[in-house]
């Protein structure tokens, strides 16, 4: 179901983005409704989709995972990652695959203890198709919130 969102719900975005552990009471504080409304609201983004769950943000390096790599990838048909994600479901070091266009398929990311074990993840993955990959160095924006569509923004 496609929602238009008004600029109460991108506030509410706004607020659980940037913490998504506030509480109906405090979200409906800070945009100043009620908290049965805020948790309508709540309720009606993510049954449409808008909202896809609620995640802690974890860093690699201090969780003991200091190895991370992009590998960009070419697979197609039955062996490709992008169409037969469940392939990956036995390797939890590729937190995430993201299907692209262009002269490559896919873009997965890989955490790992050490670069023995990245080799290892880099292998299994060659076993999908062509692939080359990239070590991260360091993430000088590791994440940011979504930001409003551009009629939002004036």
């Amino acid at each position: 179901m496609k929602i238009t969102l008004d600029a109460l719900d991108r506030a509410l975005l706004d607020a659980l983005q940037a913490d998504a552990r506030l509480s109906f009471n405090e979200l409906a504080r800070r945009v100043h409704l009620s908290p049965p409304t805020v948790a309508q609201r709540v309720r009606r983004m993510e049954e449409a989709g808008v909202i896809t769950g609620y995640r802690a943000q974890v860093d690699p390096v201090a969780a003991g995972l200091p190895v991370v790599a992009h590998v960009r990838m070419k697979c197609y048909g039955a062996r490709c990652i992008t169409v037969h994600p469940e392939l990956l479901e036995d390797l939890p070091e590729v937190v995430e695959v993201s299907r692209l266009t262009g002269d490559i398929c896919s873009m997965a990311k890989v955490v790992t203890e050490s670069v023995m074990e990245l080799e290892r993840v880099l292998e299994r993955l060659a076993s999908y198709g062509g692939t080359s990959s990239a070590m991260v160095l360091s993430t000088p924006i590791a994440w940011r919130p979504l930001p409003h569509p551009s009629a939002d923004r004036g």
